[in-house]
């Protein structure tokens, strides 16, 4: 039976792996294509997670794995690995550094393990359910911020919010004292090593968000759906993570009006 720390220690290697299959196209020459939602994907999407089903299927034979650009297949769903190659496809093709790689594994649809990567900032961090966030050996901490006073805001996905919800984005407009307009997975890691206070996300699938999540509840933050719910697979979902529980009730306020 393979234990928890012996499954980190692979989660590590395909984000390594991932990491290098990514840095062998970025900023390269690139085949862009676009899906019908109209998002981005090149060769190095499914490059990555061609490698990364690769490595699961030789290590953890019979496990489901859910890929954003492959979808599920195989395997039992009670041990499911679920796979963002490249979190930030227009990041990636712009050749700004911050796209990550997304990494979770869930047992009886919990999310028990977590890596998200950086490759062209060469840091990953980690998470086990109970055990703690991580970049390296160093354990993370969210900040201790209890109110949008003095906050510092991430707005994810700010056009989509804008376009969707006018009258939320203006009230995020004026949230906290610095607020950044952001993409994609790395807010989530600055949330858990307390740079960050809060993160507004919009428009996001399972691979985007299950495996940030633990990130930022395992170094103490609150991550929920809008509605302040516990968030589950499903499609097209609108979430924010907090520091605190306090600051989390603080958003969920602001984002209700």
């Amino acid at each position: 039976m393979t234990t928890p720390d012996a499954r980190m220690d692979d989660a590590l290697d395909m984000a390594r792996a991932a990491a290098a299959a990514a840095m062998r196209f970025f900023r390269g020459s690139l085949g862009v294509e676009f899906k019908d939602d109209e998002s981005p994907v090149t060769q190095a999407d499914r490059g990555v997670e061609a490698e990364v089903r690769r490595l699961i299927a030789d290590r953890f034979p019979g496990h489901g794995i859910f890929g954003e650009e492959h979808g599920i297949e195989g395997g039992d769903a009670n041990a499911l690995w679920v796979i963002d190659p490249i979190d930030g496809t227009r990041s990636f093709i712009s050749g700004h550094p911050l796209f990550g790689f997304l990494l979770a594994h869930q047992v009886a649809g919990e999310t028990r393990l977590a890596a998200v990567g950086m490759p062209a900032l060469n840091e990953i961090f980690t998470a086990e359910k109970g055990r703690g966030a991580f970049k390296g050996s160093e354990r993370l901490k969210a900040s201790a911020r209890t109110g949008l006073e003095g906050a510092t805001v991430y707005v994810n996905e700010g056009e989509k919010i804008w376009r969707a919800h006018p009258q939320i984005f203006a009230r995020l407009m004026n949230a906290g004292t610095t607020r950044r307009f952001s993409y994609d997975c790395y807010p989530y890691a600055l949330l858990a090593m307390g740079h960050v206070d809060l993160v507004i996300d919009f428009d996001l699938q399972p691979y985007d968000y299950l495996t940030v999540s633990l990130l930022v509840e395992e170094a103490g933050g609150v991550m929920t759906d809008w509605q302040g719910g516990k968030l589950r697979m499903g499609h097209n979902v609108a979430c924010f993570a907090a520091a605190t529980p306090e600051l989390h009730r603080a958003a969920l306020t602001l984002l209700q009006g």
